[in-house]
């Protein structure tokens, strides 16, 4: 099975600049990432990795380069959560040599929809 993977570009064209989304909390939805995912219950091994994640959100190569304001996909205005956000070094980058040691990786600190280390 392939995986598309949620990546929102951060800069202008031709630039390689992109945050990978690698989990989500299910709050609104939830009965329609359960079918996309093959499951019965919500629980946190629906969204909690790059693939899992845009299997339940529905992603697909067709949502290559879209822009975050349509119709099909979108980011919206949330409650502020910097007092809660924990940050540390990537997952899965030791090809990136010392850039791997950056701390670029942000999550939700005791969210259990985060994806593993």
């Amino acid at each position: 099975m392939t995986h598309h993977l949620f990546n929102i570009v951060t800069n202008k064209v031709g630039y390689a600049d992109a945050i990978l989304i690698r989990g989500v909390e299910p709050i609104i939805g939830a009965e329609t990432m359960l079918k996309r995912a093959g499951k019965r219950k919500t629980d946190f091994s629906i969204t909690n990795g790059p693939g899992k994640l845009s299997n339940a959100l529905g992603i697909k190569i067709s949502h290559n380069g879209m822009m975050l304001d349509s119709q099909s996909i979108w980011i919206e205005q949330g409650e502020p959560l910097s007092q809660r956000v924990i940050k540390t070094t990537r997952i899965g980058v030791d090809y990136a040599g010392e850039d791997a040691k950056l701390p670029w990786r942000f999550y939700i600190k005791n969210n259990k929809f985060v994806s593993k280390y």
